[in-house]
């Protein structure tokens, strides 16, 4: 047990992402080693968000992109390409058909990467977020993880998601091509990120 000073806290140097710009109104300037939950539904704007989200922290680090729930199929090549991923390939790796333990495995390694997008949390071979905490979380306190969920009935789809989304310190939900943060970090919590400003001026205006 340590038991902490005010004073101690605040000496206490823990990195930030350097955001700015829409970036920092929307989401602040979180821990590097934060814990990052993202949902929304279908058609929302969450896949191209969390992609966009991806490209942003590769300013930062290496960035693992755990495509579980589409893989590499067409759909995600067409994101991949239409955001110009290519622009950060020295950066960015698309991991497909993992286990946690082989993400860990790898992960585990020499000038890994320092930023794990897992989508959707649903896919990945874990039972409870105990074991998700075990196995990777816990294991990696120096690595930022991007946990993607998918959501039913307007909650985090399973128990193991909703359990995750109370211990992330900075949540995400998309909505009309919007991603507003309801996290430690943001300071209004009205700001949002616009992820395709068409597409969400047409939905609100609708509303």
């Amino acid at each position: 047990m340590r038991a902490y000073s005010p004073v101690e806290i605040e000496r206490l140097r823990i990195p930030e992402l350097p955001f700015d710009g829409e970036w920092e109104r929307a989401f602040g300037r979180p821990s590097r080693f934060e814990r990052w939950y993202v949902d929304g539904a279908s058609a929302s704007g969450k896949s191209s968000f969390v992609m966009m989200l991806a490209k942003k922290l590769c300013d930062f680090g290496k960035v693992d992109y755990v495509s579980l729930e589409e893989g590499a199929n067409l759909s995600f090549k067409k994101r991949i390409s239409r955001l110009r991923m290519g622009d950060v390939a020295g950066r960015f790796k698309v991991v497909t058909d993992t286990t946690a333990a082989g993400l860990a495995e790898r992960l585990a390694k020499p000038k890994s990467a320092q930023f794990v997008v897992i989508d959707s949390v649903q896919y990945l071979d874990v039972q409870s977020f105990a074991q998700l905490k075990r196995l990777l979380l816990d294991r990696f306190p120096r690595k930022s993880f991007i946990l993607v969920s998918q959501l039913y009935k307007g909650r985090p789809k399973g128990k193991m998601a909703d359990d995750l989304k109370f211990d992330c310190g900075v949540k995400v939900h998309t909505k009309g091509y919007r991603a507003y943060c309801q996290g430690r970090y943001a300071d209004n919590a009205e700001a949002y990120f616009t992820v395709w400003e068409e597409g969400a001026c047409q939905y609100h205006l609708s509303e």
